[in-house]
């Protein structure tokens, strides 16, 4: 049990922290006459060190900030400090920390940039974050960032800066005077690296490595739902349905992705932009009696022919005069979840045109999809070339992955099919305002993110279901590694495989610092399509299951997708999903207030319904929910500790279903089975290959064996060595032990014979019973009465 620390190290933001190392620097200082350092928790952006300091002279806040930061790491800096007239004291002569005033924080977050390296650093950090101002000593994760948004910085710096910034660099320098510090020693970016650009197209246009595994797999199991997104929205309010529609096509011809077809050439497949002139309707409207959910559900189904058919579609759905739903699906092959938001606003800016009689008038976009998918394959370059990104990024997948499972036990209802179905559906997954605070002051505590806290907690719950000690997580990540294809309709988002290490019986707080490494890792290396990942690591394949992962992980962070209509009011509507891409798929939406406070989580749990049924995953959400409930309470505490089951489970399996007490005669198994003999003496009672003995049978035939035993000698608690194979012979011959009052010693002829003969000595039988076929296996059987 852990009664506390001797010393004075704490752990913050992931890094244990000694106070006294700090108090000894600090206390060097010429004008510092005493100081004494605490761990704050009620500091505005959460825990942090604080300096508290008895001047010997003239010294500023800031002096001793410049003082502390040339001699220690950023994260021992503390955030404020406070010059006192004498430290308040205990009646035992000790520092009183209760006394100690609160700090009001002021030079931090609103400190000003003091380079011009700083200055751009704070526009990109506030750009990004979509905050009217940053201050240099702001992090970026206590702000409100997360991986998401890291890549949008990364790629922002680049254009900016001519610097890489890998992630793993935020998270180590997450405000921008350390990151401002750390830029200098960063590489350039390469001198070879592809510009991304409008350029020259070939006559054949490749399509990008996604795209190639939803064609591939589109071959493979022929046009479905699976990989579709569909939006549903209830439009109320006058809607002009012709305009709506000249909208829509508005949209499709500024977005080349969604008037694509792909055709096959050599095996291959191909981009083929359609001009606008020859693609068909986009909208379907119908009217309905009220809201048929029936009619959503179908249409959110759609099937594409990705050969013939552009990759979008809507239905209106008129059901009263001002009173209408539109679902709108896109194909994965031509969108995903990030795209959803600049569809949606070049849809509202075109209608809104439409209305006043005029075309949309946008930014024209900087490149175009297949653009893109050409520059993606000049970025990778080949896998032959070592010097290569593709060829880099590979081998660390080859290293990160090796050995991993191929398929993860899952606390499935019924075995796996040979081929999936890929029919599913979902359950709600909720999680508590309460727990979303704990979470995200752990994720601070740590220096992690809120989702790697989630994934630490999947992890947890996968392996403590049965699933063992190495649990990867797939999860997906936006793809959007330029600047310029930020407001670009198409599928960019890519996979990455996540793999916990639970061994070793971890506390969650060592795990958190397992999945950082592992996911830094992961992120700086997440050039590589997951597409081509597959195909290099060749695991071993089937089409019963997704290859590298069956569970994935989704935190969506994703601008919303509205339409904002003149004189319509818009809101969302849930769509049910029955496709399943995976075994199961966790997806979450962190929630705020209007203050920015933390306010739950929503989601769904998707599963494949070839595996589970509803009431299956519902357990294993309200089990999410309570796993990651007990590790934010203790993560000191060893994984294997943390409670799955909830109050009422556990006592129906400790409890109820060892409730077997019941009355019982008294009398012996032989008089039983009298009994049963009397009662049903034709039924049968044995039955070995060919053989069948009735109750009658059987009874005469160890009766005749009891007596045998008896006149052998063999009295009540002498011991009778049993030595034959599994017959009706053998279950007839343990019966006229106990009939004559003896207990027997079953012996396995399969056993050694030295074992048999050690068994046979060591039980010291009054007679041992065998068969002709078995007593060789006795061995030595001298002292003993042998009964064939």
């Amino acid at each position: 049990e852990y009664a506390g620390r001797a010393d004075q190290q704490v752990k913050l933001r992931g890094f244990r922290i000694e106070l006294g190392e700090i108090e000894a620097v600090l206390g060097a200082h010429p004008a510092v006459g005493q100081v004494a350092v605490v761990v704050r928790e009620d500091l505005p952006g959460g825990r942090g060190l604080v300096g508290y300091v008895v001047p010997a002279g003239n010294v500023t806040a800031e002096e001793l900030r410049t003082h502390l930061a040339r001699r220690l790491p950023e994260y021992m800096v503390p955030v404020a400090f406070v010059l006192l007239d004498t430290l308040p004291l205990t009646v035992n002569g000790k520092l009183d920390r209760r006394a100690l005033p609160v700090p009001v924080v002021t030079g931090t977050p609103g400190r000003a940039p003091r380079t011009p390296r700083e200055a751009v650093l704070c526009e990109l950090f506030a750009q990004v974050l979509g905050l009217p101002q940053v201050g240099i000593d702001d992090g970026f994760f206590d702000l409100g960032g997360h991986s998401l948004l890291a890549t949008r910085l990364a790629s922002r710096i680049r254009t900016a800066l001519d610097v890489e910034l890998p992630i793993r660099v935020l998270f180590e320098a997450p405000t921008v005077a350390t990151l401002a510090e750390r830029l200098g020693a960063l590489d350039r970016v390469r001198a070879d690296r592809p510009t991304l650009t409008a350029g020259e197209r070939p006559e054949h246009l490749p399509v990008s490595f996604a795209q190639q595994r939803l064609w591939f797999l589109g071959e493979l199991e022929g046009p479905s739902a699976t990989y579709t997104i569909p939006l549903g929205l209830r439009l109320t309010g006058p809607l002009d349905t012709e305009l709506l529609h000249r909208a829509l096509r508005d949209v499709v011809a500024r977005h080349e992705v969604l008037r694509t077809v792909y055709r096959s050439r050599d095996g291959r497949p191909e981009q083929r932009v359609l001009p606008l002139d020859e693609v068909g309707p986009l909208l379907t409207v119908t009217r309905t009696e009220g809201h048929d959910e029936g009619a959503h559900a179908t249409a959110a189904a759609h099937v594409f022919d990705l050969r013939e058919d552009v990759p979008v579609h809507a239905w209106l759905f008129e059901e009263a005069e001002e009173t209408h739903t539109l679902v709108l699906v896109v194909h994965h092959i031509a969108g995903d979840g990030w795209s959803m938001a600049p569809l949606a606003r070049d849809a509202s800016t075109a209608y809104a045109a439409r209305v006043h009689g005029e075309a949309p008038v946008w930014e024209p976009l900087p490149v175009q999809y297949a653009d893109y998918a050409l520059w993606q394959r000049a970025l990778l370059g080949s896998v032959e070339d070592e010097g290569s990104l593709l060829a880099e990024q590979l081998g660390y997948w080859r290293e990160a992955l090796a050995g991993l499972p191929e398929e993860l036990a899952l606390p499935a209802d019924r075995p796996r099919p040979a081929v999936a179905t890929h029919r599913g559906g979902s359950v709600a997954l909720d999680i508590p305002v309460d727990l979303h605070e704990r979470l995200r002051l752990l994720a601070r505590a740590e220096g992690v993110t809120p989702f790697m806290v989630l994934q630490a907690a999947l992890a947890v719950l996968l392996s403590r279901l049965g699933a063992g000690q190495d649990i990867p997580i797939g999860t997906p990540i936006a793809g959007r590694t330029d600047e310029a294809l930020d407001e670009l309709v198409g599928f960019f988002v890519n996979t990455l495989v996540l793999r916990t290490d639970l061994s070793g019986g971890p506390t969650f707080a060592e795990l958190l610092t397992r999945v950082r490494e592992n996911s830094l890792g992961a992120f700086a290396h997440q050039d590589v399509p997951f597409e081509r990942l597959v195909e290099e690591l060749a695991p071993s394949r089937s089409m019963a299951r997704h290859p590298l992962f069956q569970v994935m992980l989704s935190v969506q962070n994703n601008a919303e997708a509205t339409l904002d209509l003149p004189g319509v009011q818009t809101s969302p509507l849930a769509l049910e999903a029955d496709a399943a891409r995976f075994d199961l798929g966790f997806t979450l939406t962190e929630d705020f207030a209007a203050d920015g406070a933390p306010a739950g989580l929503s989601g769904t749990l998707s599963y494949a319904s070839d595996l589970f049924d509803a009431a299956t995953v519902e357990a294993v959400a309200q089990r999410f929910v309570r796993v990651l409930d007990g590790v934010l309470a203790a993560p000191d505490q060893p994984v294997t500790r943390t409670e799955v089951l909830a109050e009422e489970e556990r006592h129906r399996i400790v409890t109820e279903w060892n409730a077997t007490g019941h009355a019982v005669p008294s009398t012996t198994l032989t008089a039983l089975f009298e009994v049963q003999v009397a009662r049903t003496p034709q039924a049968v009672a044995l039955a070995h290959e060919i053989t069948e003995f009735t109750y009658a049978e059987a009874n005469a035939d160890a009766n005749r064996l009891a007596r045998l035993l008896a006149e052998r000698g063999v009295r009540p608690e002498d011991r009778v060595a049993v030595l034959l194979e599994r017959s009706t012979e053998l279950v007839v011959s343990l019966l006229a032990v106990l009939k004559a009052g003896g207990a027997y010693v079953p012996i396995d002829p399969e056993y050694p014979v030295d074992r048999i003969g050690y068994m046979v000595a060591d039980s010291a039988p009054r007679v041992l019973l065998t068969s002709r076929a078995c007593v060789e296996r006795a061995g030595d059987t001298r002292g003993v009465e042998v009964l064939l």
